[in-house]
């Protein structure tokens, strides 16, 4: 079972930044999709936010594409999610996804001013 462990979250101002860190106990080469989704307050479902696939190939959600960049580092087995110009409806718990289904625990993101 492979452990993933979220960082990177926090409080930021409206238009801020934040970079999100997936550090993953397994080959992250091993499988084809690695991805990222939220948690919005008060939502009981997760929502796809973005994936990218072995090749490099990012997908987005619409309302966080031109916004937010996903990116992976094979070889450090690291997912990335670049938040810029963030808005109150991204304050979320987010989480990293490995393959098809194995969540991490997730990282708090808050914005506010």
């Amino acid at each position: 079972q492979v452990e993933l462990v979220e960082s990177g979250g926090g409080a930021v101002q409206p238009g801020g930044s934040l970079t999100l860190s997936c550090t993953a106990s397994q080959n992250i080469s091993a499988v084809f999709m690695v991805g990222w989704g939220r948690q919005t307050p008060g939502s009981h479902q997760r929502e796809f936010v973005a994936q990218i696939n072995r090749e490099g190939t990012a997908g987005y959600a619409a309302s966080v594409k031109g916004r937010f960049t996903i990116s992976r580092d094979n070889a450090k087995n690291m997912i990335y999610l670049q938040m810029n110009n963030v808005k109150s409806e991204d304050t979320a718990v987010y989480y990293c996804l490995y393959g098809a289904n194995n969540w991490g625990q997730g990282t708090q993101v808050t914005v506010s001013s």
